[in-house]
């Protein structure tokens, strides 16, 4: 299982991150994910530790915790939901249609 970190000061590194949760266990692996366009981190992060009981005792201890200067978010990771294919609506067209016309007007020019 994984941790969820939230709320994390941007310039946490992981190994920020491996130091504070390795106060309650072996932590296996970190993850901060990045803003594709700028790289730079989104705020937050994934922990995962050897032991389902050291991540209970670290969530516990870490949820609602300053550190940096934040109030952090821990928790349960969740797995990510399934996204439909096609990036939204059941239409099949750009836009999802809408309009009066049902969305089947055609442009007249471009």
């Amino acid at each position: 299982m994984s941790i969820y970190v939230g709320n994390l000061a941007y310039n946490a590194t992981e190994g920020d991150i491996t130091e504070v949760f390795s106060e309650y266990g072996a932590v296996s692996r970190v993850t901060v994910p990045t803003d594709r366009e700028t790289g730079r981190p989104r705020g937050f992060a994934f922990v995962e530790m050897e032991k389902e009981a050291d991540e209970d005792a670290a969530i516990e201890a870490l949820d609602g915790a300053e550190w940096m200067g934040r109030e952090l978010r821990v928790n349960k990771a969740r797995p990510k939901e399934k996204r439909a294919g096609g990036g939204g609506g059941s239409r099949g067209n750009f836009g999802g249609g809408g309009g009066r016309d049902g969305g089947n007007r055609e442009f007249s020019r471009w």
